[in-house]
């Protein structure tokens, strides 16, 4: 069977100490506010603010030993969400772009959804770059915890029916072939068509309503995901998979915590998460979608050791942490370590590069993917070999 993936990208650095790799024994300076918890996985703790997470570790692995090789935000969205550092003659595509350059439409609805709009674009953060703009994302901005949820360029206006919309499409369609005789440039236009004919088939379609329609789910279930954005968000993601979308990304901002680091940790950024991502790997495995979709959550980069004077945490290249699920990953697994302090990994040491590949190898992307540039050059799209513990 084919594999799909669920991206969840927190914007901004979500501190790696306060969460999956605390330090317990560190001076207050560095361990920070928050005490430390038992997992499912004997001798391994996490901090007393994700308790579903740690009670539910069994489900998925977690990376100790994540070097992001950067601290600066925008050229992060890029790297981690690519594979390749930043390179302004070469904008390299994100996972998403890829799977729908190699492997295209398998329903109405678009290869490569993103829900949210909490990436930063400076660099090509979450872009198709070379791939060019028909395999970006189909972005949803609305929030699908709110109670008229109704996707834009979906759901038609409520004064225009769809009888409507044929009666347009084919005046359309005749003026099109009125226009043919006379394009210079046909390929140009034959894309233009097949982007258009895309979004027709997308809005016409029965699936794509089905796929959007989350009042359909059972209340209850709704209940365990959370009712907000980010639970409803992975609920969301989940119905797309199923209805043929092959890559989703949920995106949630607010993880650049320089100041008031710990009380946005717990009273906000990460209650959400913790409530709807073991729920999400629950739901999956229990529909019998698990072993066919790869889970990820990436963040930037980590954050400090060091507490700074507004209680916050500032950037940190060196460490921090990554987490997967589904498709073959080995749940319970902890997979490498950081010092003391928890700056540097000391044990497996992996890169983005390596987070990369992984997702290349389980969704079924060759890793010596080679694809020619508008310009004509060949580019090879990622460099390096899988985490060889998760595959």
């Amino acid at each position: 069977a084919e594999t799909n993936c669920i991206l969840i990208w927190t914007r901004g650095g979500t501190s790696h100490h306060d969460t999956f790799d605390p330090k317990p024994e560190a001076p207050v300076s560095v361990r920070g506010e928050f005490g430390v918890i038992d997992t499912a996985i004997p001798g391994v703790k996490f901090t007393e603010i994700v308790p579903n997470m740690a009670k539910e570790l069994n489900r998925f692995a977690v990376l100790r030993g994540w070097n992001p090789q950067n601290g600066s935000h925008g050229s992060a969205d890029q790297w981690v969400m690519s594979g390749r550092r930043f390179n302004p003659a070469v904008p390299y595509p994100t996972y998403g772009s890829v799977v729908s350059y190699l492997k295209g439409f398998k329903s109405a609805l678009p290869p490569f959804v993103q829900l949210g709009n909490n990436v930063d674009r400076r660099f090509g953060g979450g872009m198709p770059g070379v791939l060019g703009l028909e395999h970006s994302p189909f972005e949803m901005l609305e929030d699908p915890n709110a109670a008229e949820f109704t996707v834009r360029d979906i759901s038609p206006p409520k004064t225009i029916n769809m009888d409507r919309v044929s009666r347009r499409q084919k005046m359309l369609a005749q003026l099109d072939d009125l226009q043919k005789k006379a394009d210079l440039q046909p390929s140009k236009f034959a894309s233009l068509d097949e982007n258009f004919q895309a979004a027709f088939n997308m809005i016409t379609s029965p699936e794509t309503k089905r796929a959007f329609a989350i009042d359909e789910e059972d209340p209850k279930l709704r209940d365990r995901y959370g009712r907000h954005r980010f639970g409803q968000s992975c609920l969301l993601a989940r119905r797309l998979i199923e209805s043929g979308v092959r890559f989703v990304t949920v995106t949630d901002g607010g993880w650049d915590t320089h100041a008031n680091n710990f009380k946005s940790l717990k009273d906000s950024r990460l209650p959400p998460i913790d409530q709807a991502l073991p729920q999400l790997l629950t739901d999956l495995e229990e529909k019998g979608l698990l072993d066919s979709t790869l889970v990820c959550w990436l963040t930037d980069f980590g954050r400090t050791p060091k507490i700074n004077s507004a209680s916050g945490r500032d950037h940190w290249a060196t460490s921090g942490f990554a987490i997967m699920a589904g498709a073959g990953v080995p749940g319970g697994q902890i997979l490498g370590a950081t010092d003391d302090e928890g700056g540097t990994v000391v044990k497996n040491e992996y890169n983005s590069v390596h987070l990369a590949a992984t997702v290349y190898e389980k969704v079924g992307l060759p890793l010596d993917l080679t694809v020619t540039a508008p310009d004509g050059r060949p580019i090879r799209l990622i460099e390096g070999e899988p985490i060889k513990e998760w595959v």
